[in-house]
C-alpha cells in the first residue's frame, strides 16, 4: 500500500517522483515516449529511411539496396505458399516411405529428431604437425605473417595520414599483443625489449582505431580465404557457412556496458564479446556488447561487415534466434540456420488452409496459419526497414534492438514476426528432413565454440578480465584479440601448406590432405603466448636482497 502522507500529515512529492521517474523509463523503453536528441530512444520511424526520400524515391532505393524482386507482396507470398506446401508435402511422404529414420511422430503429434553424431576424427593430426619443431614464439608467429600480408602497413595514423616516420613493425606488434593478450600498454612497455615505452603508447593512441584493425585482419583473412589448402574445410562450394557466439568476459573496473549476471560473473558485472568465424576457420568480426541483450539483434551487423566474402548460410545457437532474424534473412540473401533446441516445441506454419493437409492424412502438420493481412498492410514499412538495414543508413541491432524494446502491438513488429514465421517454418521442415543440414549446423557452431576456447588462451592477462571500463577501449583489445588469433591461423595453414608442397608422392599429399581435413586450423599448443624467461641476465642470478641487514632488523614499538 502507498501512504501519500508521511506522520505529520504533510504530503509526500519524493514518493511520486520516483514513481513518475519509473514510468518514464518504462515508457522510454517501450516506445510510448521518445527523447528527440537521443540516439537510442527515438520513434522508429526517425531511424529509417525519411518518408519523402522514400516517397520520391522507393524503386530506385530498393534496386540499390539489392531487394526490388520483394517489391510486390502478393507474388511474394504466393512463392512462399507454393514453397511451404511443396515441403509439407515431401517431408510427409519421405516419412511415410521411412526414408527419414532420425525423425519420429507419436500419437500425439510430437514429433521428435536425432542428430547422429559424425565419425569419430583424427583432430590431433594437424596439432601434432605444428608441434613438430616446438615451441614457435608469438612474435615469430607475428612477423612471418606480416611478410606475407603486410598488414602492419594498415596502422596509419588516423588523424594526420602524412606523417613520414611510421612505427616499427615491432612497437605494432608490441600493442597487438599488450591489448589482445590483455597484458595492458603500460606494463607491456615495461618488460619489452627494443621497444620505448612512450612511442609504444603513442602508437597505440594514435594508430589503433577500429577502423586500422579492420583492415589488418581483413588483410589475414584474405589469404586464408586464397589459400588452396583452406578449401578443404568447406562443405558445399556454392555456400559459404558462418557462424557466430558470444562469450561472456568480466570486466575489472566501472563500466557503463557491463551488466549482472550470477550465471556468468558471479558477484562481478560482465561484457559479452560477439564473434562470427567462417567455414576457413577465419574470424572476420567482433563487437562487444551487454551481457544482459540478446545476441540476435546483432547478428547481421556482423554478416553485412563482412568485407571479404559474403556467408550464404550463417549459424548461431538458442540465443541468436528470434523470428524478426528470420523475416530479414530473404533480403539479406543469406540462409539463417540456427541450431534449435526443443524442437518439438517450436510452431510451424502454412499460408494455406489447415484442413488442406488434414485432408491429405499428413503425420507433420502445421501448428498455425499465417496472418497475411497483417503482412499485406505493413509490407511497405517492411521494405522501408530493410532497406535502410541494407543501405547502411542505421545499424540493423539499433533498428531492431529498438522496435523489439516497443509494446508486444506495435504493427511493425508483429508484421515482422508474422513473416518470419514463413521463413522459420520453411527452415524447420528442412530441419527435420536432412541430417546432413543439422550435422553441418553442429560443425560449424563447434567451430566458434573451439575460437571461444582460443580466445581465453590470447587473453590470458589480469584473469582474463577487461581493465578497460569503455566501449570503444573493449572494442579495440577485442579486435587485437581476434587479428592475434586469425594471425595463428594463418600462420598454421603456412606451415601445413609448405609441407604439403615438399610432399614428393602425390598419394602421400592426398593423404595428409584427407587427414587434415578431418581436423581444426584453431590449435594453438605449438605457440609460445607467454614469452620467455631469460636466465642468463645479471638481475637473474644476483643477490637481491641484504639478508644480514633485513635480519638484523627489528621493529620499535
Amino acid at each position: 500500500m502507498i501512504v501519500e502522507f508521511n506522520e505529520q500529515g504533510k504530503f509526500r512529492p519524493s514518493l511520486y517522483k520516483v514513481l513518475l521517474f519509473i514510468h518514464i523509463a518504462e515508457s522510454i523503453k517501450s516506445g510510448k515516449l521518445n527523447v528527440k536528441h537521443s540516439y537510442r530512444y527515438k520513434a522508429i520511424q526517425d531511424y529509417l529511411i525519411s518518408d519523402e526520400e522514400w516517397a520520391n524515391n522507393r524503386e530506385a532505393l530498393l534496386k540499390q539496396a539489392d531487394i526490388a524482386d520483394f517489391l510486390h507482396i502478393d507474388q511474394v507470398l504466393s512463392n512462399y505458399k507454393a514453397k511451404l506446401s511443396d515441403l509439407y508435402d515431401s517431408i510427409n511422404r519421405r516419412y511415410q516411405k521411412g526414408l527419414n529414420p532420425y525423425l519420429s511422430v507419436d500419437a500425439e503429434g510430437k514429433i521428435s529428431i536425432k542428430t547422429p553424431a559424425q565419425p569419430e576424427k583424427e583432430t590431433k593430426y594437424i596439432s601434432d604437425l605444428l608441434s613438430q619443431q616446438g615451441l614457435v614464439p608469438i612474435l615469430q608467429v607475428l612477423k612471418d605473417v606480416n611478410n606475407s600480408t603486410q598488414m602492419t602497413s594498415c596502422f596509419d595514423h588516423h588523424i594526420n595520414k602524412n606523417v613520414r616516420k611510421r612505427p616499427t613493425d615491432e612497437t605494432i606488434f608490441a600493442g597487438i599483443i599488450g591489448l589482445g593478450c590483455n597484458i595492458g600498454i603500460p606494463k607491456m612497455g615495461q618488460v619489452s625489449t627494443g621497444v620505448n615505452p612512450n612511442t609504444l603508447n603513442n602508437t597505440v593512441k594514435w594508430c589503433f582505431s577500429l577502423n586500422n584493425l579492420k583492415k589488418a585482419n581483413d588483410s589475414i583473412v584474405h589469404l586464408i580465404h586464397n589459400l588452396a589448402l583452406s578449401e578443404v574445410f568447406i562443405d558445399d562450394p556454392n555456400n559459404l557457412h558462418s557462424s557466430s557466439d558470444g562469450r561472456k568476459v568480466n570486466v575489472k573496473v566501472d563500466s557503463l556496458i557491463a551488466s549482472w549476471s550470477f550465471k556468468y560473473f558471479g558477484k562481478d558485472k560482465g561484457v559479452s564479446v560477439y564473434t562470427f568465424i567462417d567455414e576457413r576457420q577465419a574470424l572476420f568480426h567482433s563487437l562487444v556488447m551487454s551481457a544482459a541483450e540478446r545476441e540476435a539483434a546483432y547478428v547481421y551487423d556482423g554478416l553485412l561487415n563482412n568485407e571479404v566474402q559474403k556467408s550464404d548460410i550463417h549459424s548461431t545457437d538458442t540465443h541468436g534466434y528470434r523470428e524478426s532474424i528470420f523475416a530479414a534473412s530473404p533480403f539479406m540473401k543469406i540462409s539463417y540456420a540456427p541450431r534449435i533446441k526443443g524442437i518439438s516445441h517450436q510452431k510451424i506454419y502454412t499460408l494455406s488452409s489447415k484442413k488442406a493437409y488434414q485432408n491429405k492424412d499428413y503425420k507433420i502438420l502445421p501448428s498455425g496459419q499465417i496472418n497475411k493481412t497483417l503482412i499485406k498492410e505493413n509490407w511497405d514499412d517492411i521494405l522501408r526497414f530493410m532497406t535502410t538495414i541494407k543501405l547502411g543508413e542505421t545499424t540493423a541491432s539499433q533498428l531492431f534492438k529498438r522496435l523489439s524494446s516497443y509494446a508486444k502491438h506495435h504493427p511493425l513488429y508483429q508484421a515482422l514476426k508474422e513473416f518470419g514465421r514463413i521463413i522459420k517454418s520453411i527452415f524447420i521442415l528442412k530441419y527435420y528432413d536432412d541430417v546432413t543440414l543439422r550435422q553441418r549446423i553442429e560443425k560449424q557452431l563447434n567451430r566458434v565454440e573451439l575460437s571461444n576456447k582460443f580466445s581465453n588462451a590470447v587473453f590470458f592477462a589480469n584473469s582474463g578480465e577487461f581493465m578497460q571500463g569503455g566501449t570503444d577501449e573493449q572494442a579495440l583489445a577485442t579486435a587485437c584479440k581476434v587479428i592475434i588469433q586469425n594471425v595463428v591461423v594463418l600462420w598454421n595453414y603456412l606451415y601445413i601448406s609448405q609441407l604439403l608442397t615438399n610432399c614428393i608422392h602425390e598419394k602421400e599429399q592426398k593423404e595428409m590432405v584427407t587427414m587434415i581435413s578431418q581436423g581444426s586450423m584453431i590449435t594453438w599448443c605449438h605457440v609460445n603466448l607467454h614469452g620467455e624467461y631469460n636466465f642468463k641476465r645479471h638481475a637473474a642470478n644476483a643477490n637481491t636482497f641484504d639478508m644480514d641487514r633485513i635480519l638484523s632488523f627489528s621493529l620499535q614499538r
